[in-house]
């Protein structure tokens, strides 16, 4: 599905994710990680990318349908968290 978005829009799904999570609250910002230029850059012009309210209730629908799975950290590194 966020390949779809990302070929509606002449994006990347990178793009498209990180367009998503800058959707989500004014005071959120993501902090990709990069040691190359051109995802850099790539990453930047995530910021123009405008989804619309639809477009995000498309998303926000299909994302129920993921599993997560997993734990956040490692049990050493909860730990040390405190929580």
């Amino acid at each position: 599905m966020i390949h779809q978005f990302a070929a509606s829009k002449n994006a990347t799904p990178a793009q498209i994710a990180l367009a998503w999570v800058l959707a989500q609250k004014p005071w959120i910002v993501p902090i990709p990680g990069t040691t190359k230029l051109h995802r850099l850059t790539e990453n930047n012009a995530a910021a123009a990318i405008e989804l619309t309210a639809a477009e995000l209730q498309e998303m926000e629908a299909a994302s129920v349908h993921i599993k997560v799975t997993g734990t956040r950290y490692t049990e050493a590194m909860e730990k040390s968290t405190g929580l």
